[in-house]
This record gives structure tokens, sequence and C-alpha cells, in this order.
């Protein structure tokens, strides 16, 4: 695309060959052409990071019952959590539904999304990693400087908050970036028709 032209089949071919672990599941990712294969995948991200979620809701749940709580009580935490998660992955899923939308219309809008959403993807795996791993080296090695003594006071409740404000600040300004640079603009005046006998597409 830098260089005046391209086509769309090998863009998507090289978006498509991306990634260490696409190289091994990208021809089952493309086996995935109806909605009803998506629930192994859902199964799959299930044993993830909201497992612990839900196991620390269980034992909740089970304290109440212990403490003599009556039924209708102890379901309120499963059905508030429930409500919750429902509420929020719909609002997630409507906007990754028009952000989808709007990246497929062109090929420079895909591939200024791609840049986007792989480096705020990223960071947040860095951000959590780092949280996940510093704060309990620190705790097991006794160490109390600033820096560890931060991730070990760090809640992973907080971060879920730091996570969405990051989120929503990246997309602000990528917003900002595209309107304000005019990247559109500059991709559209730059390209030009794809040549049949350089790309082979002659026939």
């Amino acid at each position: 695309m830098r260089s005046g032209s391209y086509d769309d089949r090998r863009l998507e071919r090289q978006l498509d060959s991306r990634g260490l672990m696409n190289r091994f599941f990208g021809s089952y990712a493309r086996r995935i052409d109806r909605p009803i294969k998506m629930f192994p995948i859902g199964a799959l991200f299930g044993l993830g990071f909201d497992t612990a979620t839900e196991v620390a809701l269980l034992v909740l749940a089970g304290t109440a019952v212990a403490g003599g709580l009556p039924f209708y009580a102890v379901l309120s935490l499963p059905v508030l959590f429930a409500a919750g998660m429902s509420l929020f992955d719909t609002i997630d899923g409507c906007f990754m539904n028009f952000a989808y939308d709007w990246a497929l219309a062109k090929p420079v809008w895909k591939v200024f999304y791609n840049l986007t959403i792989t480096g705020l993807s990223v960071f947040v795996a860095l951000l959590i990693g780092t949280i996940e791993i510093v704060g309990p080296v620190g705790k097991e090695a006794n160490l109390h400087d600033p820096f560890f003594g931060f991730f070990q006071r760090f809640s992973i409740n907080t971060a879920g908050f730091v996570i969405v404000a990051i989120f929503v600040a990246t997309w602000v300004v990528a917003v900002l970036y595209w309107k304000l640079a005019n990247v559109e603009e500059k991709w559209d005046a730059s390209l030009r028709p794809p040549d049949p006998a350089i790309d082979g597409t002659a026939e």
C-alpha cells in the first residue's frame, strides 16, 4: 500500500498469516464459518480469566449458605453477576460489530483498525501479565521497594477499570489522529489500481 498499489486479496492473506499462534491454529480458525462453531472457542475462553471470578463468586455463595441465608438471597449473587456480564458483553458486542463493519469497508480502514487493536491488545496483555507476575514474585522474594510494592498493592479489580479507560482513550486518540492527520485522504490520493501484469491476475 505504501508503494501506491495494493491487491485486496493479497492484503487479506497477509493479515491472515500474522502471529506465531496463527501459524499453528490458523487452519482451524478458517473452518469456523457458522455461529454454532464458535461454541468450542467460547468454552476455551471460559476456562481462562473469567473462571477465577466465577470461582470466587461460588465461594461467596457457599459462605452465604453456611451463614444461614435463605436460598433466594444466595441466588442474588449469581443473578447479579449474570446480569452484569450480559449487559457489558452486549454493549461490547454492539461496539465491536460497528468497528468490524467500519474496518472491512476499505483496505486502509482495515490496516488502521488492525494496527490500533493489535497495539491495544499487546499493551493490555503486558499490563495484566506484569501485574500477575511481578506482584507474587515481589511477595515471595520479600521485596519492598516502591516498584514491587506498587504491584503487590495493586488490585486486579482496579485493573479492570484501568483497561476500560485505556480502551476508551486509545480509540479517542485513534479517531482524532484519523481525522486530524487526514489518513484516509492521504492513502486514497497515493493509491492506484493494481497492475494485472504485476499481480498475476491478467487472463
